[in-house]
C-alpha cells in the first residue's frame, strides 16, 4: 500500500508519475503518428496544438534554471519538442490537408480569460509563477477547440479517437497523482487540482465513445490476427 513506510510512499509516488508521463507521451506519439503514416491531419485541430505549445512553453521556462532531476528535464525537452512538431506537421509540411474550414473555434475565448485568471489567482506574482499558472489554466482548456471540430464534423477517425482516449487518461492520473500526494504527504494545490478536474470533466463525455472504437480496433487486430494463424497453421 501506498501508506507503507516512506520506500513505499516514494514508489507509489514513482509509478504514478510514470503512468501519467507514459499516458501523456502515448497521446503525442498517437497524434504524431496518426499525421506522418498517413500524410495527413486532417480531422486534428491546430487550433488545440498550438495551444498546448503554448502551454508547455510557458510551463517549462524553468528548464535551465530549475534542475530537478534528469528524467522531468527529458520530458519537458520531449514535450516541447513533441508540440513544435506537430504545429511544423499541420501548418507546414501537409499544410494542404488541414481541415481550417472544421476548425473555426473562437481561442480569444479561452486565452482571454486564463490570461486573467493566471494574473488574479496565483501562488506567487513572480513572472515564472504567473506563467506556470497560466499554463495550468490554459491545458485545462487546450483540448476544446479539438472537441468543437468533433462535434461539428459529426466524427472522428480511429486514430483520433486514440489521442483523445490517451490524452483523457493522462489527465485521469493526473488527478490521481494530486489526490494520492495530498493523503500521502498532505500536500496539495488547488490550482492544479481544480483545472485538473475541469479538463477531465470537459472531456468526459467523449472518452467512453473513444474507450469503445479502441477496443474495436483491438478486437478488429486481435481476429485479422488470429485468422492469419488459423490459415497458415491449419488444424487438418
Amino acid at each position: 500500500e501506498c501508506s507503507i513506510g516512506v520506500f513505499q510512499r516514494a514508489q507509489c509516488h514513482l509509478l504514478t508519475v510514470a503512468g501519467r508521463d507514459l499516458s501523456h507521451l502515448l497521446a503525442i506519439i498517437i497524434l504524431l503518428l496518426k499525421i506522418w503514416t498517413s500524410r495527413s491531419c486532417a480531422g486534428i485541430s491546430g487550433k488545440s496544438q498550438m495551444m498546448f505549445a503554448l502551454t508547455y512553453t510557458t510551463r517549462y521556462l524553468d528548464l535551465f534554471t530549475n534542475y530537478i532531476s534528469l528524467y522531468n528535464s527529458t520530458m519537458k525537452v520531449i514535450f516541447l519538442a513533441a508540440s513544435y512538431a506537430t504545429l511544423y506537421l499541420i501548418y507546414l509540411r501537409f499544410k494542404a490537408t488541414y481541415d481550417h474550414n472544421h476548425d473555426t473555434f473562437r481561442v480569444e475565448f479561452l486565452l482571454i480569460p486564463t490570461v486573467i485568471f493566471s494574473l488574479l489567482i496565483n501562488h506567487d506574482y513572480s513572472p515564472l509563477e504567473i506563467l506556470w499558472t497560466f499554463s495550468i489554466y490554459l491545458e485545462a482548456v487546450a483540448i476544446l477547440p479539438q472537441l468543437f471540430m468533433v462535434s461539428k464534423t459529426g466524427e472522428a477517425e480511429s486514430i483520433t479517437s486514440h489521442y483523445l482516449f490517451a490524452l483523457g487518461s493522462y489527465r485521469a492520473l493526473y488527478i490521481f497523482n494530486w489526490v494520492y500526494r495530498y493523503y500521502a504527504e498532505g500536500f496539495y494545490d488547488l490550482i492544479a487540482i481544480v483545472a485538473g478536474v475541469f479538463s477531465k470533466e470537459r472531456s468526459s463525455s467523449y472518452q467512453p465513445k473513444a474507450a469503445v472504437e479502441v477496443f474495436l480496433v483491438l478486437s478488429d487486430t486481435l481476429n485479422a490476427e488470429a485468422a492469419s494463424t488459423a490459415l497458415h497453421n491449419p488444424l487438418f
